[in-house]
């Protein structure tokens, strides 16, 4: 498929990966529009070009207008929190996700893109795990949700009159990052950083850029029923990812804390917050996510898109170091 002309819908366009993505899209020629839950940010994406609708994923009048008129859409929407109550994840990262293929599908949309997560793994997957891998909830709502949402969105697969793509990413880092940049450097400026175990274990990182580069591929090759993992295909433990991240901002190196520690100190320091009514900035359950043992394979995605990470590590800090320069970023915590 030539995505020359073709009109994107992104849901979430007002988040890190969406907008990112219509700044990318646009370049090669796409046509944008943007769907978002609130009005905040709207010049951003404006500012580009692109025509935002406002409103709730799970409206279905807002998703059929969302629909008109679109080739593809991908879907970045989510609540990405490490906890809360399973019923508001469901409400948004599953029936709001199937709320907007439903949609799309009546709007005769042919392609629709589902940002998933490597997550839908758990917390204690095996070395190199692929596609086929084992799904595992982990009693999380975050990894439970996208899990469900999988599911019940292949179900809607039926190509060639809608297809339906899964790419389960990485760990997404880059400028605009909340969980990866933002939030670690403002705990790591206040000397609240610490990572656990003594970093052991690997970050599935993936720079935004090379996220978005399998997205499209995945799109031009019409992969329709196809899961892919994409990261950047490094093994980077933790403690090097955040030593690094430190380094970077001139920052002294992060302590390691056992993790039974950190889970106690994050918990009351959630607790604090919540006494003071402050919407706590991290929660213990971060700590789970951040512990993961092994690398994803990203073979699937290296033989089926000839998908290659172009940015390496390095680069991505680099570029992510020159954002974080000219960026306030105590204010894009909301």
């Amino acid at each position: 498929m030539n995505l020359q002309n073709q009109t994107l819908l992104i849901t979430g366009i007002n988040e890190f990966i969406g907008l990112r993505t219509a700044e990318l899209a646009i370049a090669q020629g796409i046509k944008v529009r943007g769907l978002q839950t609130s009005t905040e940010q709207n010049k951003k994406a404006q500012d580009l070009g692109v025509e935002v609708i406002t409103g709730s994923i799970t409206d279905p009048n807002i998703a059929q207008k969302a629909c008109q008129g679109i080739d593809i859409v991908l879907h970045t929407e989510q609540i990405a929190q490490e906890a809360g109550s399973i019923n508001y994840f469901r409400d948004v990262n599953v029936s709001g996700a199937v709320n907007i293929a439903k949609a799309a599908k009546l709007a005769g949309v042919k392609t629709f893109v589902h940002l998933s997560s490597v997550m839908v793994y758990g917390f204690n997957y095996s070395d190199g795990v692929t596609e086929t891998g084992l799904l595992s909830g982990e009693n999380n709502p975050y990894c439970q949700t996208k899990i469900e949402a999988e599911t019940a969105l292949l179900e809607l697969n039926n190509p060639p009159n809608f297809g339906i793509i899964i790419i389960r990413a990485g760990d997404i880092y880059g400028p605009g990052s909340i969980p990866w940049i933002v939030k670690p450097i403002l705990m790591m400026r206040q000397k609240l950083f610490a990572y656990a175990n003594d970093g052991k274990g690997v970050i599935n990182h993936v720079y935004i850029d090379n996220l978005i580069d399998g997205i499209f591929l995945a799109i031009e090759k019409q992969t329709y029923g196809e899961i892919f993992n994409i990261t950047d295909g490094q093994e980077t433990s933790w403690k090097e990812y955040f030593m690094r991240l430190a380094a970077m901002e001139g920052l002294p190196a992060p302590l390691s804390l056992p993790k039974d520690e950190m889970k106690l100190f994050l918990k009351l320091r959630a607790q604090g917050q919540k006494l003071f009514r402050k919407k706590a900035d991290i929660l213990p359950e971060s700590v789970d996510f951040m512990s993961r043992p092994y690398a994803c394979s990203i073979a699937k995605a290296q033989n089926l898109l000839n998908y290659k990470p172009t940015i390496d590590l390095e680069e991505g800090m680099q570029r992510t170091h020159e954002w974080l320069q000219k960026t306030e970023i105590e204010n894009l915590i909301k």
